[in-house]
């Protein structure tokens, strides 16, 4: 979009490609010409090549350096632009068309101090747009937008601009506009498709997308719009199926190729993340998103905030990484900063006009919410879209979390069964709050179950912790007697003692009032013996007298 001119800023002409024939300097410009139309960059520089015009030719170097530009060989056009420089400063435009290679290679501020030597022109202007934009000098991009006229190069600029700072309405309203002055234009149909594509409207982005394909199958970044489509809106088979018929042609060619490269690991899964995604960091933005994403996977969450620390965050996807990451780092090392971070990523998202109303933009709000305890609000988000992601397990595992620190313990255990990742179903967290839903729902014996599944840990003896006091407070007093001595068992500890010895007291209360089984005794006297103070004995001598003037047999 910055380059959108058809020629070089040259003279337009094939000047300079003659030989001493006209007839065969004719056929060889036609025949190059030809190429261009075609956009065969690759020909084009083959045909140059066999014609191996001497280094004093100037305009032929000025062609091949333009052929390997917009073939995306960014890296070989800086070359010939460079060793053009210092042999003949005066060509014109040398310094601009150096500066959009530096520019296209990400070296920004090399881009701005060559272009500084430039003579002014629009394309100088639009250039100096984009890079303010990349050194985020947002003084010298409003100036440089107050530059712009109202003319095709000028508002494909604008509107790459917006696309680039996530206004993407704005940049759709501009490609429209321009649509409706020249139906010819059909390649900015790939831009609205782009657009349509961020905005979550894949099956449209398909449609418009079409308009162009149909008369440029082979279109690199147009295919491989439409197998993003085809990955959001089917699977990742099926979008590799569609990237197929351009892999073999962006194969050893700069452009497209790290693009393809990089979405076709998108598309398997990951798979090859670590030998495809560090190479690309720095070349394809997603790159350093999705390998962030696979390092949270994994769960190497200091690699995936190495990546992101220094990062400031443009759009809406970038905030939600940051603050995943933050958040799973600051509840790891226990941090409030990195979590009020994390809060602070999530609500800027969450409440911002173009998310809040989108599924990305309530959990994220959802999310800022939980991270402040505020779990009432929580419900709010996370109820308005639960239609929609009713299968998803994490998305589960934070509702049931947020109902059950609601007190809504029924429907927060029913939430917990639905969850089937083995891997949430092993957490701590998963296991304490499932475990307290069903004391609070009267299922003491699952919570029970729950705790002898687990091994020896300190988080088993937490989980023993956590059921002894439940248990104790809603009344399951079996079940608080069987915690707290184990407990005792593990730790003898006063408190134990205290907390056994009040169970056991509501266990006899609860036989004498008829509310429990009088086997229950037996168990209970079985209890006592294995606690070695005298308020045992003397609790065991009451039960037992009890038993004795009811006629009933306990051991």
């Amino acid at each position: 979009m910055i380059l959108s001119r058809a020629k070089p800023a040259l003279g337009g002409t094939f000047e300079g490609l003659q030989t001493n024939k006209k007839s065969h300097a004719d056929k060889v410009a036609d025949q190059f010409e030809d190429f261009l139309v075609k956009r065969d960059y690759t020909g084009a520089i083959t045909l140059l090549e066999f014609k191996n015009y001497p280094e004093s030719n100037y305009n032929a170097s000025l062609w091949m350096a333009y052929c390997y530009f917009h073939r995306g060989d960014y890296k070989n056009a800086l070359q010939i632009y460079e060793k053009l420089y210092k042999l003949k400063a005066d060509i014109k435009n040398l310094e601009v068309n150096i500066a959009c290679c530096y520019f296209y290679l990400g070296m920004y501020e090399e881009s701005q101090g060559i272009l500084t030597q430039a003579l002014a022109s629009d394309l100088k202007i639009r250039l100096n747009f984009h890079i303010s934009h990349k050194l985020k000098d947002e003084a010298s991009l409003l100036e440089n937008h107050q530059n712009l006229q109202d003319v095709l190069e000028d508002q494909l600029s604008l509107a790459a601009i917006h696309y680039l700072r996530a206004h993407y309405q704005e940049a759709i309203d501009i490609y429209k506009k321009l649509l409706l002055q020249n139906r010819d234009y059909i390649a900015l149909n790939v831009y609205v498709a782009l657009c349509y594509y961020k905005l979550d409207y894949y099956d449209v982005s398909q449609e418009v997308l079409g308009l162009y394909l149909n008369r440029y199958p082979d279109s690199v970044i147009a295919t491989n719009l439409k197998a993003c489509n085809t990955f959001r809106l089917y699977n990742g088979t099926a979008a590799e199926n569609e990237l197929r018929c351009i892999v073999d042609q962006t194969a050893n060619v700069g452009f497209g190729y790290d693009l393809v490269k990089h979405n076709l690991v998108v598309f398997r899964d990951g798979e090859d993340s670590m030998q495809v995604f560090p190479s690309l960091v720095d070349v394809v933005p997603e790159a350093r998103l999705n390998l962030v994403i696979h390092h949270l996977r994994n769960d190497d969450i200091k690699e995936a905030y190495e990546l992101l620390k220094d990062v400031q965050p443009a759009v809406p996807q970038e905030y939600i990484l940051k603050g995943v990451v933050n958040a799973a780092l600051g509840q790891e090392i226990n941090s409030e900063e990195h979590v009020k971070i994390a809060e602070e990523c999530f609500h800027l998202v969450g409440s911002s006009s173009s998310e809040c109303d989108t599924i990305h933009g309530r959990q994220c709000m959802a999310a800022s919410f939980f991270l402040a305890g505020q779990f009432e609000e929580v419900l709010v988000y996370m109820t308005s879209i639960k239609s929609y992601l009713h299968s998803d397990d994490t998305f589960n595992f934070n509702f049931a979390q947020a109902k059950a620190a609601c007190n809504q313990f029924k429907e927060a255990e029913e939430i917990f069964l639905l969850i089937q990742d083995p891997k949430i179903k092993n957490e701590y967290v998963f296991i304490a709050n499932l475990a307290r839903c069903y004391i609070m729902n009267k299922k003491p014996q699952e919570a029970w179950e729950l705790y002898l599944k687990m091994e020896n840990s300190p988080e088993s003896f937490n989980l023993l912790m956590q059921i002894a006091n439940d248990c104790y407070r809603m009344g399951e007093f079996w079940y608080a007697a069987k915690a707290f001595d184990m407990l005792n068992r593990l730790d003898p500890n006063p408190e134990f003692w205290e907390g056994k010895r009040g169970a056991i007291v509501g266990v006899f209360q609860g036989v004498v009032a008829k509310k429990l089984p009088v086997d229950m005794l037996s168990d209970v006297l079985q209890l006592l013996r294995s606690s070695n103070v005298i308020q045992a004995e003397q609790i065991s001598k009451i039960i037992r007298k009890w038993a004795k003037e009811q006629r009933l047999s306990v051991s």
